[in-house]
């Protein structure tokens, strides 16, 4: 950590209690976006930007420690195959790609599943990829 840094220490505490608020609302984002505004592109930005105020308080060295590259990366790749994956299963079940309504056996509840799958799927890549961006533009992606 930086010297200047570790003088700033009303802005470590208040980032130490504000991070987990902000990773709170990001979940309620995500898990409230099918029934308003709101959704997956919306809940990992603000999920990724509770990891990026943390690297940018406490080092991207430290942010490494917490969430290492093969989490980042694994992300990344469950993200997308989470959103195929949805759009394959309803092939799978009779129903064109990312019909969600054969999902299930009630068309409104397939719909629904399928929303939050999706959603979920995106929101996974987007946080993973704009925290594997910020460390790469931070020159910390060894």
């Amino acid at each position: 950590m930086k010297p200047e840094m570790q003088q700033k220490v009303i802005l470590r505490v208040v980032s130490k209690f504000l991070i987990p608020f902000i990773l709170l609302f990001a979940l309620y984002v995500q898990w409230h976006g099918d029934f308003g505004p709101g959704g997956g592109f919306q809940a990992g930005v603000i999920f990724a930007a509770g990891f990026i105020l943390y690297a940018l308080i406490f080092g991207v060295q430290k942010l490494r420690q917490v969430v290492p590259a093969w989490v980042t990366r694994g992300g990344l790749a469950l993200g997308v195959l989470t959103y195929s994956g949805v759009g394959v299963a309803s092939m799978m079940m009779g129903g064109n790609f990312l019909e969600y309504n054969v999902l299930a056996d009630d068309p409104t509840n397939g719909q629904h599943l399928g929303i939050l799958l999706v959603e979920l799927g995106v929101g996974i890549t987007v946080a993973s990829a704009m925290i594997t961006i910020f460390i790469a533009f931070a020159g910390q992606d060894r």
